[in-house]
């Protein structure tokens, strides 16, 4: 018996990995994120397939489930979205499972920072502009570790990449703008790779009251950062005088 941390994916149900469908076809258990992942995902389980929705869940109550297929010795898929490693809040659940000697493995899934890089249909890292990404989000109930906060993040100008955080839409730019600019490039992208997804794009000055009246208050990823759209900027790799161990510089 083993349990499976899968990452759905961001929401189209394409995007999620040959290997997780895989394991959903075979798992007649299933824990799934019902308030974040798509629902068609749920067609890859076998019809006779246990589903459970966490939302209405305790970490007891999906402990407990672990715990019953132990004893029937079936595996779980336990669905959640985009990728499990940023703020699936798998780590508990890892430790519950080892506590009752449980083998778990983690499919890694596509997140919603790429596919809003892909709706937007641009680079994060630019030559000359950043080479660094940083994922990141503002404190709320969960609070940020010290050192952690955005104007720490932003101190660098590194393209940023803000989750959970569209509720202070009217307090991102504030704190950003004294070390990116007024003008410097934001998207909100409101359930990135949906159908009913929504991109919103502006500048850190006009970001908040356009997002306020798109009526985005949540499910939403806000992206910042000059490399955001931009043109003009050349990578070295692809350049005719530039070699590696693949190819030759051009004379």
């Amino acid at each position: 018996m083993k349990v499976y941390f899968i990452g759905a994916g961001p929401g189209d149900p394409d995007l999620i990995t040959v290997r997780a469908v895989k394991i959903l076809e075979r798992s007649k258990i299933c824990i799934y994120a019902g308030s974040l992942v798509n629902p068609d995902i749920l067609k890859y389980l076998p019809k006779e397939a246990r589903i459970l929705d966490s939302a209405s869940m305790t970490l007891d109550e999906v402990i407990a489930v672990y715990k019953e297929a132990k004893e029937i010795d079936e595996d779980v898929a336990r669905v959640h979205t985009g990728d499990p490693s940023l703020y699936g809040a798998i780590n508990e659940q890892m430790e519950g499972l080892e506590e009752m000697g449980v083998e778990y493995d983690v499919v890694p899934g596509v997140s919603s920072f790429q596919a809003a890089a892909a709706a937007l249909k641009t680079e994060l890292t630019m030559p000359e502009i950043s080479q660094a990404v940083v994922l990141t989000r503002t404190s709320g109930r969960t609070p940020m570790p010290e050192g952690q906060e955005l104007e720490k993040m932003a101190q660098n100008q590194a393209t940023l990449c803000i989750f959970l955080s569209t509720h202070k839409i009217k307090e991102v730019p504030d704190t950003l703008i004294p070390y990116y600019g007024a003008d410097c490039p934001v998207a909100v992208v409101y359930k990135a790779s949906w159908p009913d997804q929504i991109i919103v794009q502006g500048t850190l000055s006009t970001i908040a009251n356009k997002t306020v009246s798109a009526g985005i208050k949540k499910t939403a990823l806000i992206m910042v950062g000059h490399a955001i759209g931009a043109r003009g900027t050349t990578s070295k790799l692809y350049d005719k005088n530039f070699s590696h161990e693949f190819r030759k510089a051009t004379k």
